[in-house]
């Protein structure tokens, strides 16, 4: 794997060979924000973060790494490459896990880059009808809890029933609809706690109140973690937080942000910040780390919005993922034990806070105040999980082998319990390993604290 500056031959009769598409794409990207020029010509080609790209692991292929999607955007930016199926297969592949801005030693902004391609095609081509209406299933659900729990009962029946260890041993689901076998295997178990919200309006701080804070509940969060959000919760109010829960919140628009849904994502940032305007907090916390980024680039999501870019950019400066908050703010409720015996566990680095906001050090600092917790650190441990919002949906081969290489650098260490601060990623990990046949508790660490403030043990 070269790293050198040497320069590089990239085919870009990228359409010459593929099937034509349902329409003609256009020759280069529109006019509305297409990649910038001088964020191209900041790469200089060093290929460093060609060993830090999960797609580039997996398939192997430059144009699957961040390196050649930048040749990509310069080619059809300058026309020398159309916008095709094959390069947006190579667009596609993109996980958007971050790691090369973190590898990158010129500082190329590449999560721009990407950022301002995703619209493009969107806009411009036409996915095939399969395609288009699983994507079109996925945002017209997932962002929304209600109606995510409309579907709960029939998804219980399927899942009490048995029908659901019928179709994964089958393998019929599979054989037709690779993307609908994922989605349904990645589904959680439907327990009594989806069907309701389980957190009032304002909770009130334990002992002396220090902040009066905001709390985001998510969307497919707060209808399958719940207990997650209950966990947080306690752990904020027992170290002196007042918590303010507005029941008008909805999603944080991390979803269609991700896959170029512009109009969408912008719609749901806005419904965000009006849901907390008014509730007078000092921040507004988050518990999962793929949320956490959006919101905070809400300035940017709404940028073109007169009505909203200040008030956007003032909702982004309040926004904390909880452990930054809490490591930054201290912890003042006494801790204990989670069990008798140490208590082995590794932290897996969320993408989008390891690279998305620089958060590494403060859920270890947190973890490892929690008596009798000895962490551990995987190899390889920057690597993508394969989740990547619905990136397991869409892609399911490439997120399967590397939700495999995830969950072996995690089991390698010996652990008996995996920390993971995202719900895609603990879906994701539980999956690799039930598909090894190994069972390692994997808990929020907001759920680690909060047993140990209450001091009860920890169990599965």
């Amino acid at each position: 794997m070269s790293t050198t500056n040497t320069p590089l031959k990239l085919n870009t009769d990228l359409g010459s060979n593929a099937a034509p598409a349902p329409q003609e794409p256009p020759l280069t990207f529109d006019s509305t924000k297409p990649p910038q020029q001088s964020l191209i010509d900041a790469c200089v080609h060093c290929g460093f973060c060609l060993p830090t790209c999960p797609s580039y692991r997996v398939i192997g292929k430059e144009n699957d790494s961040p390196r050649g999607r930048i040749y990509l955007m310069d080619a059809i930016n300058k026309g020398e490459a159309p916008l095709s199926p094959t390069s947006i297969s190579h667009f596609d592949s993109c996980l958007g896990c971050l790691a090369c801005t973190t590898a990158c030693p010129s500082g190329v902004k590449y999560d721009e880059l990407i950022a301002s391609v995703r619209p493009q095609i969107q806009r411009n081509y036409r996915r095939p009808w399969p395609q288009n209406v699983l994507r079109q299933l996925i945002f017209s659900l997932f962002p929304y809890p209600d109606r995510i729990r409309l579907l709960l009962t029939p998804l219980a029946l399927y899942q009490k029933l048995g029908i659901s260890k019928l179709v994964q041993s089958t393998g019929l689901l599979k054989r037709v609809s690779p993307n609908l076998a994922a989605m349904e295997s990645l589904l959680p178990a439907v327990t009594t706690s989806c069907f309701t919200n389980n957190l009032p309006e304002l909770i009130p701080a334990q002992g002396e109140k220090r902040y009066r804070v905001g709390m985001i509940l998510g969307c497919v969060q707060r209808v399958f973690f719940s207990g997650v959000n209950e966990a947080t919760a306690c752990v904020l109010s027992a170290n002196g937080c007042e918590i303010v829960v507005p029941r008008s919140q909805g999603c944080c628009s991390a979803l269609p942000e991700h896959q170029g849904e512009t109009a969408q994502a912008q719609a749901l940032a806005r419904q965000m910040i009006d849901s907390f305007e008014g509730t007078d907090v000092d921040y507004i916390i988050i518990n999962a780390a793929g949320c956490g980024h959006t919101l905070k680039e809400y300035g940017h999501i709404l940028a073109d919005d007169p009505d909203y870019v200040y008030r956007a950019k003032d909702f982004a400066e309040k926004v904390r993922d909880v452990q930054e908050f809490l490591a930054d703010v201290g912890l003042t409720a006494e801790l204990h034990p989670l069990q008798t015996e140490p208590l082995v566990t590794v932290y897996q680095d969320a993408c989008h806070l390891l690279h998305g906001q620089k958060i590494s050090r403060q859920p270890r600092q947190l973890l490892t105040q929690i008596p009798g917790v000895t962490l551990r650190e995987p190899i390889d441990a920057a690597l993508c999980c394969g989740s990547a919002g619905i990136y397991n949906m869409l892609q399911p081969e490439i997120a399967e082998e590397l939700g495999q290489m995830k969950a072996t650098n995690l089991v390698n260490t010996g652990a008996t319990l995996i920390a993971s601060a995202n719900p895609g990623c603990s879906l994701q990990i539980q999956q690799a390993l039930e598909k090894r046949g190994q069972t390692v508790m994997l808990k929020h660490p907001m759920q680690l604290l909060d047993l140990s403030i209450r001091n009860e043990r920890l169990s599965k």
